[in-house]
């Protein structure tokens, strides 16, 4: 675990944008110290680097949170994009950094070059816009789509009530320990009610969903509005545990 300020150091990101951060649920601090201070552990950097990743290409913090917290976010997909889109940004770079001195040589000859498709950024713009486009398609969101299509209103209804009465179940667990059994077996009902009902939920799949319980957005608001204040970053800390990834 590291502290706010252990991170600001190691990452270069100022503790004031870390606690910004924070505050509009983009990245959440796994847990916090007995003084109040906020600790990240692994996966949460991971986080950081991925919100990092997607500022490098000038993407707005509110369509980041929205990417990497959603349920079908596919962190190798996003990667090898992210490396397609800032390839073709260096290559852009290169160009521009090419135009520049052929401006400069040709100046001294009193000559003008009068050339603007240098700076035409169609091409990585469309990338861009088909990437972001692609994210909700994980082959994740492609199961629920399957599962879903056949599905009347009514057992749609069924489903999501018997998907809260775990969290609910969960608010009922928070005397106990995040590692006592009770919770651990309710993080196993959560994990097999996903895959027979939505698509497959591996642990890694579940350590995201954890993740995004606790984020503070709207999960985190509504989780604890049904299940009591509290009951979304227990349930993601019970989730660390059971995913082998304790702090």
């Amino acid at each position: 675990m590291m502290t706010v300020n252990e991170v600001s150091k190691l990452t270069g990101v100022s503790i004031r944008t870390l606690q910004y951060y924070d505050k509009i649920g983009l990245l959440k601090p796994t847990e916090y110290s007995q003084s109040g201070y906020r600790l990240y552990d692994d996966t949460a950097l991971e986080i950081l680097q991925q919100i990092l990743l997607f500022k490098e290409l000038e993407f707005p913090l509110k369509e980041i949170k929205e990417i990497i917290s959603g349920p079908d976010f596919n962190q190798d997909k996003a990667l090898e994009q992210q490396i397609t889109l800032l390839t073709m940004k260096k290559e852009h770079l290169e160009n521009l950094i090419n135009f520049a001195r052929g401006i400069k040589l040709i100046g001294v000859k009193g000559v003008k070059k009068m050339d603007f498709s240098v700076f035409d950024t169609k091409k990585i713009d469309e990338y861009a816009k088909q990437a972001k486009e692609q994210w909700g398609k994980t082959p994740e969101h492609k199961e629920f789509e399957e599962k879903a299509q056949n599905r009347t209103k009514e057992e749609e209804q069924v489903i999501l009530e018997r998907f809260w009465q775990i969290f609910l179940d969960f608010g009922k667990l928070k005397a106990l320990k995040p590692e006592a059994t009770d919770v651990q077996n309710n993080v196993k009902k959560l994990q097999d009610y996903i895959t027979d009902n939505f698509y497959k939920c591996s642990k890694d799949t579940l350590l995201g969903l954890g993740q995004m319980y606790a984020s503070g957005g709207d999960f985190t608001t509504n989780i604890d509005n049904a299940a009591g204040k509290g009951t979304a970053e227990f349930v993601a800390e019970a989730i660390r545990i059971y995913c082998g990834r304790t702090n």
